[in-house]
C-alpha cells in the first residue's frame, strides 16, 4: 500500500513538473530585465523571489522523489544564469558592484557551465554552488530593494547586507569552480 501511495506521489511530482519549474526560470529573465530597465525595482523583487523559489524547489523534489535526469541537471544551471546575469550586469550598470567582479562572476559561470554540460551525468552542482546561487539571488534582491519598501534605516541594512553576501558569494564562486577545475583534472587523468 505504502509503494502505491508513493508510485502516485511521483506520477504527481514528475520530471515534467520539475523540468517545467526550471524552465519558468528562463521565462522570467526578460521580464526582470524589464523590471529593472523601468525602475520597478518592486516587480524585480518579487519575480526574483519567484525564480529563487522554483529554483529550490525544482532540485528539492528532483531529489526527493529521485528524479533526477541529465536534461534537468544541464537545463538547471542554464536557468540559473538567464535569470541571474542580467541583474548583475545592472548591479555594476548602477555602480552597486564593481563592473570587474561581474565580468569574473560571469566568465566563471560560463566556464564552469560548459564543464558541467559535457559530463554525461550532466555535472550536478556542489554544495559550494548551490549556496553561491543562493547568495547570488539574495545579493542581488537586496542590492536592488525598493526604495519605498521600509524606513530609511532599514533599507540602510538591507543594502549593507546584500553588499556583504555579494563578496561573500564572490568568494564561493572562485572556491567552488576550483573544486570543479580539481574534478576535472582528476576526470581527465582517470
Amino acid at each position: 500500500m505504502k509503494e502505491r501511495f508513493i508510485n502516485n506521489r511521483k506520477l504527481i511530482i514528475s520530471s515534467k513538473l520539475i523540468n517545467g519549474l526550471t524552465f519558468s526560470r528562463i521565462l522570467l529573465g526578460l521580464p526582470i530585465i524589464i523590471a529593472l530597465n523601468n525602475g520597478e525595482n518592486d516587480i524585480f523583487v518579487l519575480l526574483m523571489l519567484i525564480g529563487a523559489l522554483t529554483d529550490f524547489l525544482d532540485g528539492y523534489l528532483a531529489r526527493k522523489y529521485n528524479l533526477q535526469s541529465v536534461f534537468g541537471a544541464r537545463l538547471d544551471p542554464l536557468a540559473d544564469k538567464i535569470i541571474l546575469i542580467g541583474p548583475m550586469i545592472w548591479l555594476a550598470h548602477e555602480n552597486l558592484i564593481p563592473l570587474w567582479a561581474i565580468w569574473l562572476l560571469i566568465s566563471r559561470e560560463l566556464i564552469i557551465t560548459s564543464w558541467r554540460s559535457y559530463k554525461t551525468s550532466g555535472g550536478p552542482a556542489s554544495i559550494q554552488g548551490k549556496y553561491k546561487t543562493s547568495l547570488q539571488f539574495l545579493s542581488t534582491i537586496f542590492l536592488l530593494w525598493p526604495h519605498n519598501w521600509g524606513s530609511e534605516s532599514l533599507i540602510s541594512i538591507i543594502y549593507k547586507i546584500g553588499y556583504l553576501s555579494f563578496w561573500i558569494c564572490f568568494f564561493l564562486t572562485f572556491s567552488s569552480a576550483l573544486t570543479y577545475s580539481i574534478n576535472k583534472k582528476d576526470i581527465h587523468q582517470n
